[in-house]
């Protein structure tokens, strides 16, 4: 899943701020009892994350893809004092384990969890004017939700989607049918003249999108 040469990664995630406890736990756990750990946000891209979220100081997140809760965490951090994260997730077997994980930080009051489709989800999501949101959910179903979500994000707000580098394929020979997807993807959002977008280099690609 990393881009970047291994030394380099490791000089970056020393030189950010450290995992915060309850992070490492859940990236323990994570790793010792669920498949694909891979799919992890991990430390440095939780920082990013966290970061970002808290240059915005949001009042409403929308989290597209809620895996074990650590990119949540890091998303909430960043939140105003009254302010929610709402996180979908199509996998109800998780449920447990993101209520204890979330009980673990001081954040977890903010989070507000919705198990089901993303795609029904999101068309019967009852706000406006969300000020970020991140999607890292079943990749084929990317530009759906980025279009089902774009009219609700209010002008400045950020839509962030991850994996858009691929394990590097996009910009190698890969033709298979997922590198074709994300390259599609990233065209398509490159194309788009109601936003400004770039992509970083972290972990598998972070394409960041700032509607105007």
């Amino acid at each position: 899943m990393e881009i970047l040469p291994p030394d380099l990664q490791s000089y970056l995630d020393n030189h950010c701020d450290p995992e915060p406890p309850a992070l490492q736990t859940i990236n323990r756990e994570t790793h010792v009892k669920v498949l694909k750990p891979h799919m992890l946000s991990g430390h440095y891209q939780g920082r990013v994350l966290s970061f970002l979220s808290k240059m915005m100081q949001p009042g409403l997140i929308l989290e597209v893809g809620t895996f074990t809760g650590y990119a949540t965490i890091c998303l909430a951090e960043g939140l105003a004092e009254d302010g929610i994260i709402h996180t979908i997730e199509v996998n109800r077997e998780l449920e447990e384990m993101l209520n204890a994980h979330f009980l673990l930080t001081d954040v977890g009051k903010k989070i507000r969890q919705h198990f089901g489709e993303a795609e029904q989800i999101i068309a019967a999501f009852p706000y406006q004017e969300i000020d970020l949101v991140f999607i890292d959910a079943d990749k084929k179903n990317n530009y759906t939700y980025y279009c089902s979500v774009f009219d609700k994000v209010r002008s400045g707000g950020l839509i962030i989607i991850d994996n858009v580098l691929w394990k590097g394929k996009v910009y190698g020979a890969d033709n298979d049918g997922d590198t074709q997807m994300i390259r599609k993807l990233n065209d398509q959002i490159a194309a788009d003249t109601r936003v400004e977008k770039l992509i970083l280099p972290i972990r598998d690609g972070l394409l960041v999108i700032r509607k105007k």
